[in-house]
């Protein structure tokens, strides 16, 4: 089905997005509950968006995973990363742990040096708090701050840090010692924080704390990653919430370099492994809507191994970006599903007619407007790396 063949309201909506004007929050709900009929062309014109801006190039980021702690003071009803105080996995990394992985990633042409942790240990567990006094910190965050400054002083590795939710000064702090930084707002319901919710007992989960993070990233100007997890037992309109919001800071400022669609995967040992995992269909459906809502200049990525026969499908619905990918670490948030090879990677984008390019972790738009978006750490640093064109020249993407 084209855009013709649709309904008339929804040919309305779908022309008002062409004409570059915002659709409304109900435009929002009636493009997400669409029939599955109608989605083809929904997907035409979230591909003609996508294209309009960013061409047929498709990126991804070359990177380490550095899981600096596995201890967390939220109990996610989906997460195994995150590990039990009595657990043999819940550890803090020491500084040559960080480093030896920092640098096997760096021979193996890695740029990026994802920090993902658990948020707060400190605060809720005994052992988190004698890994710190071992280390010589109180907090997780002041020595997050730390093992960035040891990568930026001993790598050729740019640091891009997942600390989960910051206050002003925190960000402020780390803004130093990472040019860019992601949380995923993952869902704006506070239904879901509720008893037999998937974010109940996870104080850093709550919306209005997730939210609070991703204003002051903007007042600070951070070049930030957000996005939403889908299928936690959201409802579709709830989807669309999540998705409005983060237009609606983003609209204030212009600090969303990326918003990730990330689908739940049910991980034994959890209290949603019986819960039914979206189909790629689902996931095709809320790709489109989200182009559709955030606009042709927002950089729109969904990660290709967590669907890994199927993710090709995904640049039909407008996606630009992969995300990061690594050729040394496993996901360590989603371990089942191992990373593509970037060769593959660059063959089901060419077979969709679409060109895989790397780029950094702080994406062109915001390279180009150093002096607004970077710490004056960073604002001199990144020439050496990239083309005219802000991503890294084509030869090394086939590496």
């Amino acid at each position: 089905m084209h855009i013709e063949q649709v309904s008339s309201s929804l040919h309305n909506i779908l022309d008002k997005a062409l004409n570059g004007r915002n659709i409304s929050l109900h435009d929002g709900y009636e493009l997400m509950e669409a029939p599955t009929e109608s989605i083809p062309a929904i997907c035409e014109v979230a591909s003609k968006l996508r294209s309009r801006t960013k061409g047929q190039t498709v990126t991804y980021s070359r990177k380490v995973f550095i899981p600096l702690t596995t201890l967390c003071r939220d109990s996610c009803g989906y997460c195994t990363f995150a590990k039990p105080p009595d657990h043999p996995d819940a550890i803090t990394l020491n500084p040559d742990e960080v480093l030896t992985i920092a640098r096997t990633g760096e021979k193996n042409g890695c740029k990026e040096a994802l920090f993902s942790l658990g948020e707060r240990p400190e605060l809720t567990h005994e052992i988190a708090r004698k890994h710190l006094r071992q280390l010589g910190y109180e907090t997780m965050l002041d020595y997050l701050h730390d093992m960035c400054e040891l990568v930026l002083n001993e790598t050729n590795l740019i640091p891009h840090i997942n600390p989960g939710s910051l206050t002003y000064e925190e960000m402020c702090a780390l803004r130093q010692v990472s040019p860019s930084m992601g949380m995923m707002l993952e869902s704006s319901s506070i239904r879901l924080t509720e008893r037999n919710g998937p974010h109940f007992g996870c104080p850093d989960k709550h919306p209005l704390v997730r939210l609070n993070t991703l204003r002051f990233a903007g007042e600070l100007r951070v070049p930030f990653t957000t996005g939403i997890l889908i299928g936690i037992g959201e409802t579709r309109a709830e989807r669309v919430d999540s998705l409005f919001d983060i237009r609606q800071l983003h609209l204030s400022y212009g600090h969303i370099q990326e918003v990730i669609v990330q689908n739940f995967r049910a991980k034994p040992n959890t209290s949603m492994f019986g819960l039914a995992e979206l189909n790629i269909d689902e996931m095709i459906r809320t790709l489109a809507v989200a182009r559709i809502i955030l606009g042709p200049e927002m950089n729109l990525q969904a990660p290709p191994n967590l669907m890994p026969s199927e993710y090709g499908r995904y640049l039909k619905a407008g996606i630009n970006d992969w995300g990061g990918v690594s050729p040394v670490t496993p996901d360590h948030i989603n371990p089942e599903a191992d990373w593509p090879k970037i060769r593959e990677l660059q063959s089901v984008s060419n077979s969709m007619g679409h060109i895989l390019r790397e780029r950094l972790s702080v994406y062109p738009d915001y390279l180009r407007d150093s002096v607004l978006w970077l710490d004056a750490n960073f604002q001199n640093c990144f020439a050496d790396l990239v083309s005219p064109d802000g991503l890294i020249s084509e030869i090394e993407t086939v590496l």
